[in-house]
């Protein structure tokens, strides 16, 4: 998975910078290459990532339990 986001990022950075790179020749194409790689990293790439990221659970620590007293007050064991 991590192999297929590096992959992915480079490709949206490798069209974006070439859509860049087009738009200052003069090119029409650069603008629609620079939206493409846009529209491909936000429905693409950051859903890829943010499933990557919170697979695991982690993100538990950081969400904020109403039960408690003062949920912003942290235990020296939740530091872990």
């Amino acid at each position: 998975m991590k192999l297929l986001l590096k992959i992915l990022f480079v490709i949206f950075l490798a069209a974006f910078i070439t859509g860049l790179v087009m738009k200052s020749y003069g090119y029409d194409a650069g603008n629609i290459i620079v939206g493409i790689s846009v529209l491909f990293m936000a429905f693409i790439l950051m859903p890829v990532f943010i499933f990557y990221r919170y697979q695991k659970g982690k993100y538990k620590k950081y969400v904020l339990d109403t039960k408690k007293k003062n949920p912003f007050k942290l235990d020296k064991d939740q530091l872990i």
